[in-house]
């Protein structure tokens, strides 16, 4: 009887163990995401304003949705300086270093990001990306190719086309610089020439395959043209300074495409808030890492609202009055240029 005893408890030991251990192996998933802890990785393309505020905006949607740097976020942040072979070499890392979710802030970054996680199980969530259909990220009907979703920052060109008739009543060209290695710029292009005919404008290109090319590409077209129009081509705007500067010197008008280029010099634009951008790119991202959505189920998103933002210091250099139904419904009209 004292054996059979023994044996039972032994038994039941036993059970007790097999049971503690099952529940370690496959423990149950909590209802609540405070104690989730989540890595992202940040590849930003190159150093300038508006994808800096991308940047910012996205670490405010993901905070609005719960998810907070320093709290239960690691950021991993890099930034690729306009380099193609570093903006691989970013997303390798942050691959190696297990991030949950790749943000690829414009669009070379974001086809790196795609490229290296594809194979992957890392969703990539994009903010800046111009055209994401030519960019090879999103099929003809907006839907996603693999995990990957985002933000398109698509320039309003109609209105800004109209703007700068308003402004520039008897110009007759437009110049526009341009990467020939970023299809965004590619796919902008295009738009502005189809439909520059409407508004009685001529666009004249000026293509650079590197920044090294810009100094000598500017002074060219600015011999050709009654203004500049800039994209939000990742290689020009990083040498946006260098070509206000050689423009100012020739009294010839550049006008920007965010509210970011305003502020540095450009006359004006109709433009989007790229902190907004952000913040809706993040957003996105939090129900991903939540598990609320795939990537793969949302299609990109794009802020169609533009606002007009003019700078009344520049537009005093230049000579030009800047039209009141402009800036009576001006986002911000800045009185200084910064630097």
């Amino acid at each position: 009887m004292k054996k059979s005893i023994k044996t039972l408890l032994l038994a039941a030991l036993a059970a007790a163990a097999l049971s503690g251990c099952s529940s370690k192996a496959a423990p149950e998933k909590s209802s609540s995401n405070d104690s989730t802890a989540y890595t992202v990785g940040i590849g930003q393309f190159a150093e300038h304003g508006s994808l800096d505020n991308c940047r910012e905006g996205f670490l405010q949607g993901l905070s609005e949705e719960g998810i907070v740097e320093g709290k239960n976020l690691t950021v991993l942040y890099e930034n690729a300086q306009a380099d193609g072979g570093t903006a691989s070499q970013i997303i390798n890392n942050f691959l190696s270093k297990k991030a949950d979710l790749i943000c690829g802030i414009a669009t070379p970054m974001a086809q790196a990001a795609y490229s290296g996680a594809k194979k992957t199980d890392v969703p990539v969530i994009f903010t800046a990306v111009t055209d994401p259909v030519a960019a090879a990220l999103a099929k003809e009907d907006g839907t996603p190719v693999g995990e990957i979703t985002g933000t398109s920052d698509k320039l309003p060109v109609e209105k800004q086309l109209e703007m700068i008739r308003k402004i520039l009543p008897d110009a007759k060209t437009i110049g526009i610089l341009y990467s020939t290695s970023e299809v965004n710029s590619e796919a902008a292009i295009k738009e502005y020439k189809a439909a520059a005919a409407s508004y009685g404008f001529e666009i004249v290109e000026g293509a650079v395959s590197a920044t090294a090319d810009i100094p000598l590409a500017t002074d060219s077209i600015l011999e050709k043209v009654d203004c500049l129009n800039n994209l939000t081509d990742n290689t020009v705007v990083s040498s946006l300074p260098l070509i206000l500067d050689k423009a100012g010197k020739k009294n010839i008008p550049v006008f920007g495409s965010e509210v970011e280029q305003v502020k540095i010099g450009c006359l004006a634009s109709m433009g989007l808030d790229y902190v907004d951008l952000g913040k809706q790119t993040g957003i996105m991202a939090a129900k991903v890492l939540k598990g609320e959505a795939k990537a793969s189920d949302m299609n990109f998103e794009v802020i169609k609202e533009a606002a007009f933002y003019g700078n009344a210091k520049v537009a005093e250099n230049l000579g030009i009055s800047l039209p009141s139904e402009l800036t009576g419904s001006a986002a911000e009209v800045f009185t200084d240029i910064t630097h």
